[in-house]
């Protein structure tokens, strides 16, 4: 259990981007949000309303241009563009629809490309890919390619990658779109035990579905972030 004093994982205050066009395009209106260590938090909307703006912005990817994001409690909008690189490699772990897994390498070398730009000491990049491919299950699968896994096997390929850095957060986005709903079932089994073990969690997913697994949803639509009343 994080202390009170604990800083936010997510913290926006008033953020906001708008896109300076012509015409100007609010992406995502100015709002605030909190997320604690070890919450898993769901982000719904229909298509265009925003979540990939959200997205970007909580990934370091875009710039807010109004209001602040802090990430672990540090303000990304003092950062230079490097320091921002930086801050993304270090503390969030990615997991995207499709796998963006290369076909000629192994799932362990897919995973540990992920430390090549963090400073990790190539000795060291097999043994925490293979321990990351252990806790999403796939020990056994270590030398296979991409081409030869299951559509599931692959997506945990791609989570194990988003962790073996060793994140403060997973942002995934739509990842079981792909997938079949018995295999959906399993990678949304493994992001519970991902959250149960203390990783804090945000899905963004058009499926009430998947939403219904977060703690906490909150919903886009035109821009705007609401939080939902749980049931």
């Amino acid at each position: 259990m994080k202390s009170a004093s604990t800083p936010a994982v997510i913290e926006l205050r008033q953020c906001g981007l708008t896109y300076p066009g012509p015409p100007p395009v609010t992406g995502l209106s100015p709002c605030d949000l909190l997320v604690r260590p070890g919450e898993f938090v769901t982000v719904v909307g229909p298509s265009g309303a925003g979540k990939s703006t959200f997205l970007n912005v909580l990934g370091l990817l875009d710039s807010p241009t109004t209001g602040s994001f802090l990430l672990d409690g540090i303000d990304t909008g003092t950062l230079s563009d490097a320091q921002r690189t930086a801050l993304r490699g270090r503390r969030i772990g990615f997991v995207f629809q499709s796998f963006h897994l290369l076909p000629y390498r192994t799932a362990c070398e897919n995973v540990a490309m992920a430390l090549t730009y963090g400073g990790t000491a190539r000795k060291e990049r097999a043994a925490f890919a293979r321990s990351a491919l252990e806790q999403v299950g796939l020990g056994h699968r270590l030398d296979a390619l991409p081409t030869t896994l299951s559509g599931g096997e692959r997506q945990r390929v791609a989570i194990a990658r988003a962790l073996v850095g060793r994140p403060s957060l997973l942002l995934c986005d739509e990842p079981t779109g792909n997938l079949d709903s018995a295999t959906a079932q399993s990678v949304l089994h493994l992001l519970d035990d991902l959250h149960e073990d203390g990783m804090t969690v945000i899905v963004i997913t058009h499926d009430p579905t998947v939403a219904s697994r977060g703690q906490r949803t909150v919903s886009i639509r035109d821009g705007h972030l609401n939080e939902q009343a749980q049931p």
